[in-house]
């Protein structure tokens, strides 16, 4: 059993009684970070949470509306504010995504790994699969990724910025049809409603997105959480601070 010096000893009341123990921090795991997601790119992210959050809870209540309301009905302008909420979200949403991809042109290049994803390259498949594993419990610690694991990226792909453009072009159909004929809403996006058959065809299909979005929502919080924990690499904070930070 070893005993401490003097030194030692003092050091450690002194830490017990400040908080400051300038060996612990000597001695403690080193942290590593890089710079990965501009301002602009961490900004977007959490407008487009917000706006997200508002579509699908609005939408729930566009395509449930309440049962019955206080008093007179023509008193009552609840569906009415329910509709604005979910249009304006509708709009930042898109014209975020709009920012969002001009950013990927002018901003570093893991900005650009939300628009485009390596399918032809073997190496990329290779990693997707070890992530696979990493996510079955399979491997004892995944591979250190400064930008999105190649799982994720493939997971924002086509889980989002594809679902994202069919919510956007479904969504200004059905508005355009309420805006009526002349809209530019129904000039550039009139022609959806015909290709799913009718209205009420691309009501459900809009809904049904909503739905997976919300799934999609669940699974990339649980994700991002999960690293956080076990991977012993930064998800969460990365997109606050826009530093991904390991840890030996």
């Amino acid at each position: 059993m070893s005993t401490l010096s003097s030194q030692d000893l003092a050091q450690q009341r002194l830490a017990d009684a400040t908080g400051v123990d300038a060996t612990a921090v000597q001695h403690g795991q080193s942290i590593k970070s890089v710079y990965v997601y501009e301002a602009p790119v961490r900004i977007w992210h959490w407008i487009n949470v917000l706006a997200i959050v508002v579509l699908c809870v609005t939408g729930y209540f566009i395509g449930q509306p309440l049962p019955t309301q206080p008093g007179e009905a023509s008193a009552n302008y609840l569906m009415g504010y329910i509709r604005f909420a979910h249009f304006t979200a509708g709009y930042i949403m898109a014209v975020g995504l709009l920012g969002r991809a001009y950013w990927a042109l002018v901003g570093n290049h893991h900005a650009r790994e939300l628009f485009w994803v390596p399918l032809l390259r073997g190496a990329y498949w290779r990693e997707v699969f070890r992530m696979v594993r990493w996510y079955l419990f399979l491997i004892p610690r995944p591979n250190q990724y400064v930008g999105h694991n190649p799982l994720a990226r493939l997971a924002m792909f086509f889980g989002y910025l594809m679902l994202s453009l069919f919510m956007i072009v479904t969504g200004f159909a059905l508005y355009g049809e309420g805006a009526q004929m002349g809209s530019w809403q129904e000039r550039l996006f009139g022609w959806v409603i015909p290709l799913f058959g009718q209205s009420q065809d691309l009501h459900t299909w809009h809904r049904l997105g909503m739905w997976a979005m919300v799934m999609f929502i669940a699974l990339h919080v649980y994700a991002a959480i999960r690293e956080d924990i076990m991977g012993r690499q930064s998800i969460v904070s990365t997109m606050i601070s826009g530093h991904r930070t390991f840890k030996d």
